[in-house]
């Protein structure tokens, strides 16, 4: 059976950071997540990775210069030591001529944004390498009170969590209630009659294993799983208003669809070759004009 891994990773990670809200707990600061983007938004453009762009001979793009004695005598960063560093009192001048980001750059840090600098150069400053760059290390399932709940390691990570803040896991869906919620997710579609029926009459032990197979052999998974695809290609059927005479950008969604669900089928895949696994795997697309405009859209 196919693991839904990618759905129950996000599910885990929202009842996680709903827990963290409702109970007011913070986790702990992160360059990645928290302040790697605001280096990047507010603060590369003239002190990042680009030395023909850099200003006052200052990167922050590595710790080991950010933290060095600049030619004014100051350091921008001083691991533990927000008020001794310059690049948090600068981001949190009041005078609007020493501000930083200047003033005709059009950015300016937010509160929230300057506080979670200050709470990281508090906490050390710690840099850390892009996570694409990082092996990925499988952790430890956590103990947890209630062992009968869990069916799956990820399910002891979300009870661990329920449990720390005094929560209990909600009761388990009905059937119909299930399959709805399934059909959903992977197809964006709600199950047929036929569907229903099907999978409420089916009492084997693996019963919601052969829904899940059905659903990912379905088309409609291809359409719905190309959807955040198409979104961060920024894809639409129209050019707007009345600039559309003859479209042809309707190729690269139906290919994106077909190459979705091909994927799905195949064992071999691996994400970050796409083009090149739906050109080994399918003739048909390999000699499309379909695939010379799924490269180049």
């Amino acid at each position: 059976m196919r693991n839904c891994v990618f759905k129950l990773v996000a599910s885990a990670a929202a009842i996680l950071l709903l827990t963290q809200l409702v109970h007011g707990q913070a986790s702990p600061i992160s360059f990645s997540r928290d302040i790697r983007p605001i280096l990047n938004d507010k603060c590369f453009a003239c002190h990042g990775p680009d030395e023909n762009r850099l200003e006052a001979g200052l990167k922050l793009d590595n710790r080991e210069s950010a933290t060095m004695e600049l030619n004014s005598g100051e350091r921008a960063i001083v691991p533990g030591d927000a008020a001794a560093s310059e690049l948090f009192r600068r981001v949190s001048e009041t005078d609007v001529d020493r501000r930083m980001p200047p003033a005709d750059s059009a950015r300016r840090l937010s509160e929230l944004e300057i506080k979670k600098l200050k709470d990281w150069i508090e906490s050390g400053a710690k840099y850390e390498a892009h996570w694409a760059f990082v092996p990925p290390q499988k952790p430890t399932a956590p103990a947890v009170q209630n062992s009968e709940w869990p069916r799956n390691p990820i399910d002891r990570f979300v009870l661990a969590k329920l449990e720390e803040t005094g929560l209990k896991p909600s009761a388990e869906a009905d059937r119909s209630t299930l399959i709805r919620r399934l059909a959903l997710d992977l197809t964006g579609l709600p199950p047929s009659i036929s569907e229903l029926d099907e999978f409420l009459a089916d009492e084997s032990a693996d019963a919601y294993e052969k829904l899940v197979d059905r659903f990912l052999a379905s088309p409609n998974y291809g359409e719905r799983l190309a959807l955040p695809w198409l979104d961060a290609a920024r894809y639409a059927d129209s050019n707007g208003f009345q600039q559309d005479g003859d479209t042809w950008q309707w190729i690269w969604r139906d290919w994106v669809v077909r190459a979705t669900n091909m994927i799905c089928r195949s064992t071999s895949f691996r994400f970050g070759n796409w083009p090149a696994i739906c050109c080994q795997t399918q003739r048909p697309i390999r000699k499309s004009p379909a695939l010379s405009i799924a490269i180049t859209y």
